[in-house]
């Protein structure tokens, strides 16, 4: 299960639909709130959750349907893990806004810029060192272009921080630059 528990978290506040079969072949089907997503799974909040069966669907109010099973439960919120594994790049950018995404490309940009600065690389070394063009470099710092995973993975290698850290680490806020070492 820590493959899934380690997998990055978006945070979303949406609502959406548990659906399960109640034992007697009857669906019954429970409104919750989606509070974050993951390629992995969903954490979810219910008005109960002990009731919630063990497998069920959920369903995103754009219609997406993901095949679940329960992962954990505490108290009124459930983790959920996706049955078929991970959800594909294009099922991501569904149980996501364009708002939500935006915003997380704009916080990875912050943290690249920080780490960067903090390493003392300008953007056209470290764009050289990744193998992609400095204006690329300059529109994901920005929150105007996606950074693959593989390149954020050699970036966290170069400017030794976690791929965590400048996936879902905290937002720079006070322009210092300053990034905690792996």
């Amino acid at each position: 299960m820590s493959e899934y528990r380690a997998a990055v978290r978006h945070q979303t506040l949406r609502t959406g639909i548990v659906e399960f079969d109640n034992g007697t072949g009857s669906t019954v089907s429970v409104p919750c709130t989606i509070r974050d997503v993951s390629g992995s799974g969903a954490r979810l909040q219910l008005n109960s959750s002990l009731w919630v069966a063990e497998q069920f669907t959920l369903i995103f109010n754009n219609g997406l349907r993901k095949g679940c099973r329960v992962a954990w439960r505490k108290g009124r919120l459930i983790g959920s893990a996706f049955a078929d594994g991970y959800a594909s790049p294009d099922e991501q950018a569904a149980m996501m806004t364009a708002d939500e995404q935006s915003r997380h490309r704009l916080g990875i940009g912050a943290r690249v810029r920080s780490a960067r600065e903090t390493r003392g690389y300008t953007e056209v070394q470290l764009a050289e060192l990744i193998g992609v063009p400095a204006g690329f470099l300059s529109l994901a710092e920005k929150g105007e272009a996606d950074i693959p995973l593989y390149q954020l993975m050699r970036i966290a290698d170069l400017l030794l921080v976690s791929l965590d850290r400048l996936v879902a680490g905290p937002a720079p806020s006070d322009g210092s630059g300053e990034v905690d070492a792996a």
